[in-house]
């Protein structure tokens, strides 16, 4: 008996977001399809007919947290593409920082469970969903550094932009215990306030780099005057 399309969609959607759920509060291997299937009111035929496998849920669930939340939090952060580089990467950096402080972001507790416990499932599907992420913080920080900059340290600072983000006291905003003990780490308690911080301190540092580069480059330039100069005056 052919299933109804409208039911079939729902059945998909309703195992997606209960695999979601499953799986980033206990990652691949401690959860099971039989749970799944109990809690979404389905059977596991209904698994293996929308997805074929245990694997084949877990990359797809991956994949849909990570979509709902780049529609909650998108990327640009609401700043114009034509606007300066230093407010887009303002844009980009808070939109990062609130997705990954957002208390219904599974895609970040999933990526915990893997850190801890690696399966190798999202490998694939990680480099095809996070890689235009982190080439629109690459093209940011280019702009922003100049073309005197190394490729090397313009990859520094892309990891130090992005390690700021990805910190885990971030993700304690809104998740952390209400009652903080003496000895807990510090918690971030205006996720606003912090990237902020985060922009300011990460333009600073590349400010910085960017007329080091400058300087040094102007001195080369200037070194390289004097020494023809003086073999030109040399010759007279």
């Amino acid at each position: 008996m052919k299933i109804p399309r409208e039911g079939a969609a729902k059945t998909r959607q309703s195992l997606l977001t209960t695999a979601e759920e499953i799986f980033a509060e206990k990652g691949f291997r401690n959860a099971t399809i039989a749970e799944i299937c109990e809690r979404a009111g389905t059977n596991i035929a209904a698994v293996n007919y929308h997805f074929g496998s245990k694997q084949a849920l877990y990359i797809e669930a991956w994949r849909h947290a990570f979509s709902e939340s780049i529609k909650a939090h998108p990327p640009s952060g609401g700043v114009r593409e034509d606007a300066p580089p230093e407010e887009r990467l303002r844009g980009h950096i808070t939109a990062t920082l609130c997705r990954m402080a957002d208390e219904n972001n599974r895609e970040f507790w999933f990526m915990q469970r893997e850190m801890a416990n690696p399966t190798g499932l999202l490998e694939e599907v990680l480099r095809e969903e996070i890689r235009p992420l982190q080439m629109r913080t690459a093209g940011l920080v280019r702009e922003l550094l100049g073309p005197l900059v190394s490729d090397r340290e313009a990859k520094f600072c892309e990891i130090s932009i992005m390690s700021q983000c990805m910190n885990p006291l971030v993700a304690r905003w809104g998740r952390g215990k209400k009652n903080a003990e003496p000895d807990d780490p510090p918690k971030i308690d205006d996720i606003y306030a912090y990237a902020d911080h985060v922009v300011r301190f990460s333009l600073a540092g590349m400010r910085a780099l960017r007329e080091a580069m400058e300087e040094e480059h102007m001195g080369l330039k200037g070194g390289k005057k004097s020494a023809t100069l003086e073999t030109g005056a040399g010759n007279s």
